[in-house]
């Protein structure tokens, strides 16, 4: 993967990550304030409508003035808004935040506003709801005290317990608490709510429990952050894979047009682009098939070329026997058939070879072997062939150091034979084959005395059928396949084939280089 394509990818995912993060803390922020106004009015709502309905309720419980700023007020004195006027006229309780508490209020039965302000309305709700239960109750006999403390329970929405058992005393602290005050507030171990432990003024010991404190990590505002979270991560995932599928339909609309005949249509990459590397390896692909469909039609048109002249000559051959009788001369016309099969028999036999190449390449199986003795074989096969001619190898005790490499012998072979022909075909007496390996690379020069090639058609003879002036025609023998053969079995050896002119022997100078050893792939 491309460092930049990743550092892109990663930057990506960083700026989701906090733009999903930023989105559910404001959802957070925004949901737990709704839901802690509702709470604090839901629980503060059964102590204002017990104080709203309870008659001449600020003279009742005077002491909750001191204690809880207990007023009772015109609604045209109370500075709240025109919709918290509005709630409180329908009988609701109000809860406004302040900035020395929250203020609850609720409207009465004779239209005035009553409001307490509470510092922490948790505790102070609850330590209210005790006095209020503790004034009531201390006044009632104990045999009709339980019928007192359900009602109290229903209308205050708490729970009323008399202590009986010792085990559910709370700790010392607490009940030193209630022996000084009458009452204690403490939390309950086992499930974290306010509790109030009332003293009444006969010794009775009675527990008050509330409803639970608010809860802003509740499962449903968890659920509802994970769910929005989901959904941002599913839309963010579902714009880029849009992105990938119209990359992936540019790629295929290319694919189309191609196989309609199209063959230079091109997929546009960019560093934009996600699938860029698959853009680029398509495109090489679209070269590699525009140049091979160019080869076939270019080797169709020359095979046809190629093949026209042989077998017109074996034809009239065959025309020519019919009508002699002569032994010798049918000889002759026999012996020209066989010439003609033979050659044919080479020129498919070069075909097929530069087709496999060029196609595709054979299967590889590279190997240790020593080049400089598959360059003393040519040298000793060649020699024995063309002995008109002087072929010898140049090889140095440095390259003879260098000599083992990687490659397919016999291709390598069949590479530098081809060159050594070639240059015996066009010297006028002389052929030097060079080595010049080191640790890296291996390099072999076939060079000759002949006329050589011109600057300007060095790198047409590569080219397959290819055709020189009349130094290099169908007179010198050859079909225009061997360069573009030894040129292929380089490019699959990961080297190059090139042409220039021999300082040395003034002809040309045919030069073979490719690595001394294949690259190690990295392990998965």
């Amino acid at each position: 993967m491309p460092f930049k394509f990743f550092l892109k990818l990663y930057a990506r995912l960083i700026g989701l990550t906090i733009l999903i993060i930023l989105f559910c803390v404001a959802l957070f922020v925004g949901v737990n304030s709704v839901r802690e106004q509702y709470w604090q009015e839901r629980y503060a709502g059964p102590l204002m409508q017990w104080i709203a309905s309870t008659p001449n309720a600020r003279q009742q419980y005077h002491w909750l003035s001191s204690t809880y700023d207990f007023q009772a007020l015109d609604p045209d004195d109370v500075a709240v808004s025109d919709v918290t006027l509005e709630r409180l006229a329908y009988g609701q309780v109000v809860a406004v935040d302040t900035s020395i508490g929250q203020q609850v209020m609720i409207r009465d039965d004779e239209g005035q506003v009553l409001r307490m302000r509470f510092r922490d309305l948790y505790s102070d709700v609850a330590e209210a709801l005790g006095l209020i239960a503790r004034w009531h109750l201390s006044g009632i006999p104990s045999e009709s005290r339980d019928q007192a403390m359900e009602q109290l329970s229903q209308s205050l929405d708490v729970t009323l317990s008399t202590i009986q058992e010792p085990d559910a005393v709370p700790d010392s602290d607490v009940l030193g608490r209630v022996s000084s005050r009458g009452l204690s507030l403490y939390q309950n171990a086992s499930n974290g709510r306010a509790n109030v432990l009332i003293r009444l003024e006969d010794g009775t010991l009675i527990d008050l429990a509330t409803s639970e404190p608010f809860d802003q990590w509740a499962w449903p505002v968890l659920g509802l952050l994970f769910l929005v979270g989901g959904s941002v991560l599913a839309l963010a995932l579902y714009v880029a894979m849009r992105e990938v599928d119209s990359n992936l339909r540019a790629v295929e609309s290319v694919a189309i047009r191609i196989a309609r005949g199209e063959m230079g249509a091109r997929v546009e990459t960019t560093d934009s682009r996600l699938v860029s590397r698959l853009a680029g390896a398509f495109n090489g692909m679209a070269e590699h098939i525009q140049r091979l469909v160019g080869v076939q039609r270019e080797m169709i048109h020359a095979v046809s070329h190629e093949l026209r002249t042989p077998v017109a000559r074996i034809r009239f051959g065959v025309q020519m026997i019919e009508g002699t009788s002569d032994p010798e001369a049918l000889q002759k016309q026999l012996d020209g058939i066989d010439g003609d099969i033979q050659e044919l028999d080479e020129l498919i036999d070069e075909i097929l070879t530069y087709a496999r190449l060029e196609q595709g390449g054979p299967v590889f199986a590279l190997q240790e072997c020593s080049v400089t003795d598959i360059v003393r074989q040519v040298v000793s096969e060649q020699q024995m062939i063309r002995t008109e001619h002087v072929i010898e190898a140049d090889i140095d005790e440095e390259s003879e150091h260098w000599a083992m490499s990687d490659l397919e012998p016999r291709y390598i072979h069949r590479a530098i034979q081809n060159l050594v022909g070639n240059g015996a075909r066009y010297a006028a007496n002389r052929v030097r084959v060079h080595c010049q390996l080191d640790e890296d690379n291996c390099r072999v020069d076939v060079e000759d005395d002949g006329p050589g090639v011109p600057e300007e058609d060095w790198e047409k003879v590569f080219t397959a059928f290819a055709r020189l002036d009349d130094s290099r025609t169908r007179t010198s023998g050859g079909y225009g396949l061997g360069l573009s053969i030894v040129r292929r079995i380089l490019y699959w050896h990961g080297g190059q084939a090139f042409v220039s002119r021999s300082e040395a022997l003034g002809g040309a100078k045919f030069s073979l280089v490719w690595p001394r050893k294949k690259p190690i792939e990295p392990s998965l």
